[in-house]
């Protein structure tokens, strides 16, 4: 008699759980639609956020809508006590995580040399430390398990002369590639989301004149989830949503420094903060 002939096949040593992923700035913006298309997707997910009382809503929403365990873990990722409590989890193997989404950041207005210094260096631990050492974090158990995606949230920025912030996101580009091509044969995968302009309140936290900004040049939070998502499927290293930002990098590849630069500073505020 075979298995599946057996009127009572053993039952299986260990359950399938769920997929797992931490998404950071998952209170709004790209992050919240990261974490509605996950658990759309069956994930359970943790969401990660400075406001708790924003994280706690935002998870509500999604338990009304979808039957999945979320968590919600509030984190200042600009201290080193926040990027080690949300290091802590990916660290756990008790509960791994399958799928790592570095999302969180924040734009700075004005110039570098008008910026307070403090801002700056809070900028440079979201947008580089934060990542680097999450993703040092989760490797761990990924490589163990033979399986496992980091997603880093970068930006077209990281291709323009657009100060520290856009230095911050050509890192996390390099950083990304380079993540992929060493880790790919242990079975985890990396990839950058480069996204232009998207529609969230992300803009209108810096100050950005969005009416400065052409229509075409926006994009939606949403769509650009699901572009990223079907690029992770498809292997893709680095992900530019859109053929219109596609084509801008093109031709930002062959136009003089300053006429980018300029280009690149449109919507900005006109004064520092």
């Amino acid at each position: 008699m075979t298995e599946a002939d057996d009127p009572h096949p053993p039952a299986p040593t260990s359950a399938v759980l769920p997929a797992r992923a931490l998404v950071t700035g998952a209170s709004s913006g790209l992050g919240l639609a990261f974490a509605q298309a996950l658990t759309t997707r069956g994930y359970e997910i943790v969401m990660v956020a400075r406001d708790r009382s924003r994280l706690d809503a935002a998870a509500g929403q999604l338990r009304s809508r979808d039957a999945v365990d979320i968590e919600v873990l509030a984190a200042d990722l600009s201290s080193g006590e926040g990027i080690a409590a949300v290091a802590a989890v990916l660290a756990d193997m008790a509960r791994p995580v399958d799928l790592l989404v570095n999302n969180a950041g924040f734009g700075t207005a004005g110039s570098f040399a008008d910026n307070d210094l403090a801002e700056e260096q809070q900028s440079l631990a979201v947008h580089v430390q934060a990542p680097l050492q999450l993703s040092h974090a989760a490797l761990g158990g990924m490589r163990s398990r033979g399986a496992g995606t980091i997603l880093n949230v970068s930006s077209v920025a990281g291709w323009l002369p657009r100060g520290t912030y856009g230095a911050h996101k050509a890192w996390l580009i390099s950083f990304t590639r380079w993540l992929d091509i060493a880790y790919r044969p242990d079975g985890v995968r990396a990839m950058a989301l480069c996204p232009g302009f998207v529609r969230t309140e992300f803009h209108q936290r810096m100050g950005v004149q969005m009416r400065m900004v052409p229509q075409w040049m926006w994009l939606d939070a949403d769509a650009v989830v699901d572009e990223a998502l079907r690029d992770l499927a498809d292997g893709v290293r680095v992900s530019v949503p859109s053929r219109r930002y596609r084509a801008l990098l093109l031709a930002a590849r062959v136009l003089p420094d300053r006429l980018v630069a300029g280009a690149a500073g449109r919507g900005r505020p006109a004064t520092p903060r």
